[in-house]
C-alpha cells in the first residue's frame, strides 16, 4: 500500500495542556499499521460569519482542504456545559458552509473524549453525533471511548499511561479504518 490511510484528528480544545489534545497525541501513536493520524489545530479560526463564507479566511480554507484529503475524521472533544465546545462547533460550521460546499459530506467519523469527571464527555459526544446527521457524516457506533477520570490516566507530561484506555483507543481506530473501507467499497459499488 503506497499511500497510508489518513485520519484527520481534531481536538475540540484550545488549551495546550488539555487531556483531549493528549488523547489525540496518543491516537497518533496507536494508529493501526498503514494508518496515519494527522492533526489540525483549531487555534486561529475566527468566529463563523456568514458574510465571509464565500471567501473564508485562509485557516478555514486549509481546514476544508485537510478534511477533503483525509480518508476519515476523528473528533476528540471535551464537554463544556453538557455539550461540545464553541470552538469545535465554530469549526464545524465553517467547514460545512456555504450551502452546497460541505467538506464533511460523506466522511466516515469517530469520536472520543476525555474529562476529569466520571462521565468522560458522553453528553458532548452524543450532541456531536446529532450534528453528524445534518453534515451527512458516517459515524461508527462502537466502540465508544469516553475517558473519565482523565487525571488518573495521563501523567504530568500528558502521556497516556492507562493501558486499558490505550486498548480502547486502538480498537476505535481499527474500527474507524474498517468502517471507512467498507463505506468506500459501498460507494464504489453504487457508482459503478
Amino acid at each position: 500500500m503506497n499511500n497510508p490511510f489518513t485520519i484527520l484528528g481534531i481536538a475540540g480544545s484550545l488549551r495546550k495542556g488539555s487531556y483531549n489534545r493528549a488523547a489525540l497525541r496518543a491516537a497518533q501513536a496507536l494508529a493501526p499499521e498503514g494508518t496515519r493520524v494527522e492533526t489540525f489545530d483549531l487555534d486561529g479560526i475566527p468566529p463563523f460569519n456568514q458574510d465571509e463564507e464565500k471567501q473564508p479566511p485562509a485557516k478555514v480554507t486549509e481546514l476544508k482542504a485537510r478534511i477533503r484529503s483525509a480518508d476519515a475524521i476523528l473528533f476528540v472533544t471535551p464537554e463544556y456545559n453538557y455539550s461540545i465546545p464553541g470552538v469545535l462547533k465554530n469549526a464545524i460550521d465553517w467547514a460545512s458552509r456555504p450551502y452546497g460546499d460541505n467538506a464533511w459530506d460523506g466522511k466516515p467519523v469517530a469520536v472520543m473524549g476525555a474529562s476529569i469527571g466520571n462521565v468522560g464527555t458522553a453528553r458532548a459526544q452524543y450532541h456531536l453525533r446529532q450534528v453528524f446527521v445534518f453534515l451527512n457524516m458516517h459515524p461508527i457506533n462502537q466502540p465508544e471511548v469516553m475517558i473519565g477520570n482523565a487525571a488518573e490516566r495521563f501523567d504530568a507530561e500528558g502521556n497516556l499511561v492507562d493501558e486499558n484506555t490505550r486498548k480502547h483507543i486502538r480498537r476505535l481506530l481499527e474500527a474507524l479504518v474498517s468502517w471507512a473501507r467498507r463505506h468506500e467499497k459501498g460507494s464504489q459499488a453504487t457508482s459503478a
